[in-house]
């Protein structure tokens, strides 16, 4: 039986400066439901923009970005889409560092409509899950880097998302917590059916996905499975 479509990139261009730096140039990518899949590439070569685009968090140029099943384009679908159907976790973790851990986890939830009591008892399960139950309590700026990303990991899974986009986000980890927090990662992601596409330089990482995609210049340079 076909794997469902999860996300649809054809044709994208996206520039910045007025068109004077271009960086996708006609980029096609199709990810399935459920797949896992590492965008890979040096700095530069427009991952971080890829899963920008398809986010809706910035408008392409030109061609099609589609999230299940539905076109990225008007503003409302956008708002939709991130607030119900997608998760983001960035490099730095973009918590709010005078909130405490759990209210920054919270906001999702708020955005979403969702209700407080169901919020706090998915909070719970993913703060177990993630090892971060003890630290709710405190504020942002008081954790450690590990403690931060795990909880914008935390986070980014509160609306239970049908996809999740990672831009780097164990880059700015030591390498103990960079395999802790993959793991975790990918177990939530695999337990649940649910897609991740994850930009890294981390080739260890990468052959760990279900599929690699090379980027190269903002184009797609080719893809191992």
């Amino acid at each position: 039986m076909a794997m469902q479509t999860q996300v649809m990139v054809k044709d994208v261009w996206k520039s910045f400066d007025g068109g004077r730096i271009e960086v996708l140039k006609g980029v096609t990518l199709e990810v399935a439901q459920g797949e896992v899949v590492a965008l890979c590439g040096t700095s530069g070569c427009g991952k971080s923009t890829l899963l920008n685009v398809i986010s809706g968090l910035e408008e392409v140029d030109r061609g099609m970005v589609r999230v299940a099943g539905r076109e990225v384009g008007e503003e409302a679908t956008r708002v939709d889409l991130l607030r119900h159907h997608i998760g983001y976790v960035f490099q730095l973790h973009h918590l709010m560092p005078d909130l405490t851990l759990a209210e920054n986890c919270m906001v999702p939830v708020i955005a979403a409509g969702g209700g407080r009591s169901a919020g706090l008892a998915r909070l719970q399960e993913l703060a177990a899950a993630t090892g971060v139950t003890a630290r709710l309590g405190q504020r942002v700026r008081e954790l450690s880097g590990g403690e931060r990303q795990r909880g914008a990991l935390v986070r980014s899974l509160m609306n239970d998302p049908e996809l999740l986009l990672c831009d780097e986000p164990t880059g700015a980890l030591d390498e103990s917590n960079r395999e802790k927090v993959f793991e975790l990662l990918l177990e939530l992601v695999r337990a649940r059916g649910r897609t991740l596409v994850m930009a890294t330089h981390d080739v260890e990482l990468a052959g760990r996905c279900d599929r690699k995609v090379r980027m190269r210049d903002g184009r797609i340079e080719g893809e191992v499975r």
